[in-house]
This record gives C-alpha cells, structure tokens and sequence, in this order.
C-alpha cells in the first residue's frame, strides 16, 4: 500500500525563471505540479518562445487559476479566458497572456516540466 506523501512549494525541487515569471516545481506521488507566477504583461510568445524555440507552445496544460486572469488563444484563434477558481485544460498550440493589472498565479499538473 502507497504512503501518504506531502510537500510544500517553499521546497522546490526546481525554480525556473524567465521574464516576467517564475516556476516553482515539485515532486509528488512521481509526478511534477508547478506553481506559476506570471506577471502584468507576460506573454508567452514574448517571454518564453524564444527558449522554447517553437511558433506556439507545445505542451499540454492542466491548470488552476488562483488569482489573476489569463487568456489563452489556440493556433487556430479560439480563445478562452481563465480568473480565480477555474480549471483549465489546454491543448498544445497555443499561446497565453496576463489580462490586467494582477499578476497571474496558477497551480500546473501538466506539462511544465518540458
């Protein structure tokens, strides 16, 4: 039988910044859940697609949005607004922006990590 396990994003495994956000990463249960912190005027295209080196981003997401508000807009222009207490699941290809003046933070059990 599996244990209990617990952990704290204060103990980040893995923190990764980059303009205008930051990523904290943990491990639990084999598996990795980030807590993003994305600031007013993050934009993936802007800040991330440079290291990503792709036209959108190609990773799935599956995400809940503590405070702040973001948009994402698919490849082929469908968008959806996420704010406080929504869960979103999101496709890869796509891109995402902070909306307003309060910085974005979501919890991440998708893909993160790559």
């Amino acid at each position: 039988m599996a244990a209990p396990e617990a952990t704290n994003f204060a103990d980040a495994t893995d923190i990764r910044e980059f303009p205008h956000g930051r990523a904290e990463i943990v491990e639990l249960g084999g598996g990795e859940i980030a807590r993003l912190t994305l600031a007013p005027g993050w934009k993936w295209s802007e800040h991330v697609k440079p290291m990503a080196e792709t036209d959108s981003c190609q990773v799935a997401h599956f995400q809940y949005i503590v405070s702040g508000r973001v948009v994402v807009e698919m490849d082929d222009g469908a968008q959806v607004e996420f704010g406080p207490g929504d869960v979103g699941l999101v496709p890869p290809g796509h891109d995402a922006w902070v909306v307003g003046e309060e910085e974005c933070v979501a919890i991440d059990w998708g893909g993160i990590h790559t």
